[in-house]
């Protein structure tokens, strides 16, 4: 079993990011177990494995562009690392900008993929 350190955790954060700002679900997935839990919000069921996440990951990106993500890791333990992060963006419907502010938790599998994955965050769109 290998457990993550705050350098793999940045390392799986950077790859998160560049999924987010090219907009591509594929590589994005990658980064998940097949059968990972995605719970994009507290209310709503988990999307369910690679599948699932990356249609999700594709209709979220499809109305986004001008993507800038940055993340401050809080901290690593056991196979859980959870990061502050901040967003912004351009709603490609609209062409407002978007900040996004949230906070997330990653818990891995032994390959070092995210096997659950839980996001709280709020936005402000500028009308």
């Amino acid at each position: 079993m290998k457990l993550p350190t705050a350098h793999t955790f940045e390392a799986w954060l950077r790859l998160y990011g560049r999924a987010w700002e090219t907009r591509d679900p594929a590589a994005a997935v990658e980064l998940f177990a097949p059968d990972a839990l995605y719970h994009w919000t507290p209310f709503g069921p988990p999307k369910r494995g690679r599948a699932e996440i990356a249609t999700a990951w594709e209709q979220a990106t499809a109305r986004q562009r001008d993507v800038h993500f940055r993340f401050r890791v809080w901290f690593v333990e056991g196979r859980r690392g959870v990061a502050h992060w901040h967003t912004t963006l351009t709603r490609a419907t609209t062409g407002l900008p978007v900040e996004l502010d949230g906070v997330l938790a990653a818990e891995f599998d032994d390959a070092g993929r995210c096997a659950v994955f839980r996001e709280w965050w709020h936005s402000s769109e500028t009308a």
